[in-house]
């Protein structure tokens, strides 16, 4: 019979549910979180698409790599409920490896000024920004858009916080005694401390399991290598620069470039390994590494076809490269920085040779390919790696030219035999040209800048006339022309249509390119030259650049030129009548000349005083700023003598003339008389001193009740013998606790003088009339107690009432402070034979007696 609780199907009848399932006993296995460097392909793609979508917000373009890091961090400590992040400005800096003042001078305003991030900032004791409320503008309202790469949720923020921990935290000690231990780069700090975390964090985004990153296709830079165009391109920077920060991370051993080996021991491809990812996912890297450093083994004899073999076989899966274009696998992309020429010299072979027809019956005639051996040496080996012409065979000359035996050939036929290579040879077959040669290599076609194709075009046949040097210098003035006419122009990407019509109106003018003598004269000084009209900047042979029509200030030159050779032959008609049409264009013209050169005059003069007015003020700016030099020396060395001073109050040494402690106790007693004045001015008589002293000796009493019940509840706060380590500090402590106890009372004394002062008779007589006028106003004479002209003559009275009592006060104020001026003035004039009888009784010290004995 079957245990109660459990069903059992009966014989025949198909099970349509399933049974119970059976209680494990035991305690229940707990999960711990994995490392945070092993992250699935899930969530590799989830914050991979995350981070480069904050890094290309367009409020971060051309801002520095601290800016783009600060986004991160502060996009990963981003709470999902609120949004709003709290840090302190040191604490960025700490992850940023910087320092705290840096980032508040050159991170937070780049921050606010992007529209990217907002930042509200609680200032500390001398105005610097210390805490702060930072909100990921991009990250927030991306929150409900449905498959927005930065749609993350809790976890996800929670995976890319601790991953940025593990690569740059730098480490905490917790309140209950937890570590988060330093990151990879939680070390490095400094000049660029940013830029290799950023760098590092994208390596471990882009790498794989086995820790391998997936570097970028296409041509790069030969004597950088593909690592450090990859790096380059995920930091968005010039190679150059990723050469220097993948060397930084390589001195730290975080990155790790390993060279594979061909089967005839040479090197050819390198990967760039991340050893933490490897770990992380329990690969030690070892099969990894000594597969890369592996050589195959070597054949028994080599061959041209065979020399570059592959040392291994490429994987078919297809990743997204760093520039986004899809790449197959990595086996068929020679890596140019470790290309070497692979060409050697063979050894001796015993093969079938077929008889030899010698067409000119010369024995030096080269050998065609039989069977798997090639026809000449050079078949496959001169291919230009960098042109985008299809495979070029190279010819022999000993073949085509070769002399016949004995004789000897004019040039040395070295560089075409089979075998050999001329020193300088690359690995495609094609010898290395240096110095002048090498300058005047020329490109067939225009540069690959599809701004530069779309500006070239017209002049494309003129391009390809120029020399290697050439090409470049016209390229250079071309990439200058076309920055200046987008700083030129309203909307952003029409220079190369602006700058490709120039160079066909400047053609036509010519009368073809046939017609062109000097191709590279004709583009640096006529093609690519702007010919202003007038004075305008915007002025391309009388035609406006930004709107394409006629330049209307050329307009006005030609108007004001007729308008004066019209003048002037007015006068002459009026002065010399009966000349000539001959005479009178002489004289006219000769006219216009002299008032050309009255004008040019005109013009050097007042360059002239341009110059000297410039001058002048380049001299005043010089004495200003040397003038400002020397007042923030004086300032410095006047500060430094003063912080040199001991406090006035208690003696402590280089207080700079008063200590904290005494600053806030002053602070705090001129405060306290402040309270007991304002307390005078309607509780006492003001004539009277002593009644004034007593209301100010009441407010003090209370005061200081205040202040010691403060000063109570702060030191059981503070655990016992906390305070003994620091006595100075804690003084300080206790006195601005008794500064906040009085400036938190003092507005309650000035409120309740106010409403005191406010019902006294002056206040009360102001406020009747100013009723009494409100209510008497024109617009209200036709029904002068209605409810609107009550209501305007009631808030008009209260208006009165308390201008009086603000009056008020403020005179009882002045009249107080006076008299206590007056009080100590005559308590410290007080005649010197009152003062004797104080001063005798003063015991004197050994040195003053001393002195009066002898």
């Amino acid at each position: 019979m079957a245990a109660p609780g459990v069903w059992v199907p009966r014989p025949g009848r198909a099970r349509t549910r399933p049974g119970p399932v059976p209680f494990q006993s035991g305690p229940k296995p707990e999960r711990k979180a994995g490392h945070p460097l092993a992250l699935g392909l899930d969530a590799r793609a989830r914050l991979v698409g995350a981070v480069r979508a904050l890094l290309d917000v367009t409020g971060l373009d051309g801002a520095s790599d601290a800016v783009r890091l600060a986004v991160v961090v502060l996009a990963s400590r981003t709470p999902s409920e609120t949004g709003v992040v709290e840090i302190r400005t040191s604490e960025l800096g700490r992850w940023l490896g910087l320092s705290a003042s840096y980032v508040a001078s050159n991170v937070l305003p780049v921050l606010r000024r992007s529209g990217v991030v907002s930042v509200d900032t609680v200032e500390g004791e001398f105005g610097q920004d210390t805490g702060l409320e930072c909100r990921v503008l991009p990250l927030w309202a991306a929150q409900d858009v449905v498959g927005h790469p930065l749609a993350l949720e809790k976890k996800d923020l929670a995976v890319l916080l601790r991953l940025l921990e593990a690569v740059m935290a730098p480490g905490w000690t917790h309140r209950d005694g937890s570590i988060t231990p330093v990151g990879l780069l939680g070390t490095r700090i400094g000049r660029g401390a940013a830029t290799d975390r950023l760098a590092l964090l994208l390596l471990v985004l882009e790498a794989r399991e086995t820790g391998r990153v997936r570097q970028c296709g296409g041509t790069v830079d030969t004597k950088r290598g593909r690592a450090a165009a990859t790096v380059a391109r995920l930091l968005g920077c010039k190679v150059s620069r990723g050469e220097r920060v993948l060397e930084r991370l390589e001195d730290r051993d975080l990155v790790r470039r390993v060279r594979l080996r061909t089967g005839s021991g040479l090197a050819n491809r390198s990967r760039l390994m991340v050893p933490a990812v490897a770990a992380a996912h329990g690969h030690t890297g070892a099969d990894d590494v000594r597969e890369d450093r592996a050589e195959a083994p070597k054949p028994v004899f080599s061959e041209p076809d065979v020399a570059a073999g592959a040392s291994e076989e490429s994987g078919s899966e297809a990743e997204p490269q760093v520039s986004g274009v899809p790449v197959a696998g990595e086996a068929d992309v020679a890596d140019p920085d470790v290309t070497a020429a692979l060409h050697t010299d063979h050894p001796s072979l015993v093969a079938p040779v077929p008889p030899l027809s010698l067409s000119r019956g010369s024995s030096g005639e080269g050998r065609g390919g039989y069977g798997d051996l090639p026809d000449r040496a050079c078949l496959r080996e001169d291919q230009a790696t960098d042109s985008l012409d299809a495979v070029a065979e190279c010819a022999s000359p000993v073949a085509e030219v070769g002399p016949l035996r004995g004789e000897k050939p004019e040039e040395s036929p070295v560089n075409g035999l089979e075998g050999q290579r001329a020193p300088g040879a690359r690995a495609g077959g094609r010898p290395k040209a240096s110095g002048w040669e090498q300058a005047q290599q020329r490109r067939v076609g225009l540069p690959a800048d599809l701004r530069l194709r779309v500006a070239l075009g017209p002049v494309s046949w003129l391009w390809e006339g120029l020399s290697g040097w050439q090409q470049d210098q016209v390229e250079a003035a071309a990439r200058t022309e076309l920055a200046r006419l987008e700083g030129l122009l309203a909307q952003q990407g029409g220079a190369p249509r602006l700058l490709a019509d120039r160079l066909a109106d400047r053609l036509e003018e010519t009368g073809g390119e046939a017609l062109v003598t000097t191709p590279y004269g004709w583009l640096i000084r006529r093609g690519l030259v702007q010919r202003r009209s007038c004075s305008d900047r915007r002025c391309d042979d009388g035609i406006r650049l930004d709107t394409g029509g006629e330049c209307e200030n050329c307009r006005n030159v030609v108007h004001l030129r007729r308008a004066r050779r019209a003048r002037t032959g007015a006068e002459i008609d009026r002065e010399l009548p009966g000349l000539s049409d001959d005479e009178r264009r002489r004289v006219l013209e000769d006219r216009l000349r002299e008032q050309a050169a009255i004008e040019a005059e005109d013009f050097v003069w007042r360059q002239e005083q341009a110059r000297a007015e410039q001058a002048r003020r380049d001299e005043a700016s010089a004495v200003a700023q040397e003038r400002a030099e020397r007042e923030r020396e004086a300032a410095a060395a006047a500060d430094a003598v003063r912080q040199a001073l001991a406090c006035e109050d208690c003696g402590q040494q280089q207080a700079g003339g008063l200590c904290e402690g005494c600053g806030y106790r002053r602070r705090t007693e001129a405060l306290t008389v402040e309270a007991g004045l304002v307390a005078a001015t309607w509780a006492a008589v003001l004539d009277d001193p002593a009644d004034v002293a007593a209301v100010t000796a009441d407010v003090r009493a209370s005061l200081a009740a205040d202040i010691e019940r403060t000063r109570r509840e702060f030191l059981d706060s503070v655990e016992p013998g906390e305070l003994d380590a620091d006595p100075a500090g804690a003084a300080s402590v206790l006195a601005f606790a008794a500064l906040q106890a009085v400036e938190a009372t003092l507005p309650e004394y000035r409120r309740s003088a106010l409403g005191r002062l406010g019902r006294t008779e002056e206040a009360e007589a102001e406020a009747r009339l100013a009723y009494r006028t409100e209510q008497g106003r024109r617009w209200f004479q036709h029904n002068p107690h209605g409810a609107d002209a009550v209501a305007a003559a009631t808030k008009a009275a209260d208006a009165a009432r308390e201008r009086t009592a603000q009056y008020l006060l403020t005179v009882r104020l002045e009249q107080l402070r006076e008299q206590a001026a007056d009080r100590t003035a005559q308590a410290a004039a007080a005649p010197w034979t009152d003062r004797l009888t104080e001063l005798a009784a003063r015991p004197l010290d050994d040195e003053a007696t001393r002195t009066v004995i002898a």
